[in-house]
């Protein structure tokens, strides 16, 4: 919000999200939806709140290198040379969490606040329909995402003297579809958050489930590569410690990967629209 206005889609093309796409020519008929606008206007509404509140963005950035600090510093205290030794792949779990938490919450943070701010019946009327609205809403604030925790990344190798190898070519991919299941889990929390609205303690809880989540390869269960986060993390781990590219991972692994990734994205795709639907159906949708 600046100035008591709030930034949404509508800001980034002059009218609401509906009215997207091609113009015939005529200025007085509307103009046809489509996809691609509507990506657009979703990114640019994610670049205006970055610039119109640098102060928060920035803010956020700091809090991630303080709980990294207190991690580091305070473990170098108490483990010693043993921390030390295993910095490079603190610094890659660390990395790939920030990623999660970004992913998870994107949709299910942003959709509280549409319940909030009355708004939320703005997306249901648009021709797209609401849930492929909150999916390119989610994916802008991915590739958000993204960029600060490479800037996080890029601090903590600093502070930790830490070298590793980071291909873009191997590292996007592996990152991208490791936090594709964590955008899943977060779009089935929408879901959840349209029909009972304030359930911020159990989102905030399952948050800390990704440190586990991450940390499965070190287990060493064959099963747990099925689950959200835990193949992709151990692929980036050898990625940026062990120097592997992407064409020397088992087909099998990649196979897996992406099938987690598609099987997460769907599976939390129907549980919004169930709960959506469901939300309807009482007629809560819009109700605080």
């Amino acid at each position: 919000m600046t100035d008591g206005r709030r930034v949404d889609a509508s800001d980034a093309t002059g009218g609401p999200v509906g009215q997207l796409g091609g113009s015939s020519g005529d200025p007085d008929e509307p103009r046809r939806a489509g996809y691609r606008k509507l990506a657009r206007a979703v990114l640019y509404r994610e670049y205006l709140v970055f610039v119109r509140y640098p102060a928060n963005a920035v803010g956020g950035v700091v809090v991630s290198l303080f709980f990294f600090g207190l991690l580091f510093y305070g473990g170098r205290m108490v483990a010693g040379r043993a921390l030390t030794d295993s910095m490079a792949g603190i610094v890659v779990g660390y990395f790939l969490w920030t990623l999660s938490v970004g992913a998870y919450s994107a949709i299910s943070n942003d959709i509280g606040s549409e319940v909030q701010w009355g708004t939320l019946e703005r997306h249901v009327m648009t021709p797209f329909g609401f849930a492929p609205v909150a999916f390119v809403k989610g994916v802008a604030k991915v590739v958000r995402t993204f960029l600060t925790s490479a800037v996080v990344l890029a601090a903590m190798l600093v502070i930790t003297g830490t070298t590793l190898s980071v291909d873009v070519l191997t590292v996007v991919p592996v990152a991208v579809l490791s936090v594709a299941s964590v955008l899943g889990l977060g779009f089935a929390a929408g879901g959840v958050t349209v029909l009972y609205k304030r359930i911020g303690s159990w989102l905030n809880l399952l948050q800390f489930g990704f440190v586990i989540l991450i940390s499965a390869p070190a287990f060493d269960l064959g099963w747990t590569k099925f689950l959200p986060l835990a193949l992709g993390s151990s692929m980036l781990q050898r990625a940026m410690v062990d120097g592997t590219r992407l064409w020397e991972f088992p087909p099998a692994d990649l196979a897996v990967l992406v099938g987690t990734a598609v099987g997460y994205v769907v599976l939390g795709y129907a549980v919004f629209e169930f709960a959506t639907r469901r939300a309807r159906r009482l007629g809560v949708l819009g109700d605080y």
